[in-house]
């Protein structure tokens, strides 16, 4: 087989490759619309997930419905909070890697308060606002100085009136299994992040021995530095499809 044919083979199993992408807390399926766009036009099958954030399984079983309709190889991607998610819903035979993007990575048993509980409470997770049954959000304010403060104002204004609130308690619950642990997984490490602290982003990495890719981002890579974001994205993709 010549390079150009071997090339344009390993570009054809790519296209096979089904992306799911799952937001997280203060966020909704649009968080990712920087990214689909080029992952789209690299031939890629693209879904968003929309988390209803109520539950860890809540937001488990959202992401398995969507997995459940794909045909083919997954190559399954967390933001933030979503990383909790991916981490448990990954464990479907069709996922082939993980992508962690500024986020959570725990084990079986670990919850986000778990992993967090070591380091300085971040910036961005100072003064949220709680409504009546326990579901937090962030003022515009807060949102434009710590959790996209390298994304335009208008943006982010945007994102401010769309997100999605969580509920608190779910940063208390625990995974019951680690994908991490049998599929090959990248982290892109946000290094000015004030969301979830830049170290610990390091550590969870090297914990689940991912490729890693550091930008000097906020938390929001993917809205900042979308292309190194599906650069990311679309290597998980050529490594499983080999």
């Amino acid at each position: 087989m010549s390079v150009a044919n071997a090339a344009s083979t390993a570009a054809e199993e790519v296209q096979k490759t089904t992306v799911v992408l799952v937001h997280g807390a203060f966020a909704d399926g649009s968080a990712w619309d920087k990214v689909i766009p080029l992952l789209q036009a690299k031939g890629l099958h693209v879904v968003s997930v929309q988390n209803p954030l109520t539950s860890l399984a809540d937001d488990v079983a959202a992401t398995r419905r969507v997995l459940d309709m794909q045909t083919g190889p997954i190559v399954l991607v967390g933001h933030s909070w979503g990383g909790m998610v991916i981490t448990e819903a990954g464990q479907d035979e069709h996922v082939k890697a993980l992508v962690y993007v500024a986020a959570f990575a725990p084990s079986e048993g670990e919850s986000a308060t778990d992993l967090t509980k070591d380091y300085p409470t971040p910036e961005g997770l100072q003064s949220l606002i709680a409504d009546k049954e326990g579901f937090v959000s962030m003022s515009p304010e807060r949102m434009a100085k710590y959790f996209a403060q390298d994304v335009p104002a208008a943006q982010t204004k945007v994102m401010a009136v769309t997100q999605g609130s969580i509920r608190g308690q779910n940063f208390g619950e625990k995974v019951t299994v680690a994908a991490w642990k049998t599929k090959p997984s990248w982290y892109v490490l946000g290094e000015q992040d004030h969301m979830i602290q830049p170290a610990l982003q390091k550590a969870m990495a090297a914990k689940i021995s991912a490729h890693v890719v550091s930008l000097p981002t906020s938390h929001v890579p993917q809205l900042s530095r979308p292309t190194q974001v599906a650069d990311a994205i679309l290597a998980a993709a050529a490594e499983q499809s080999k």
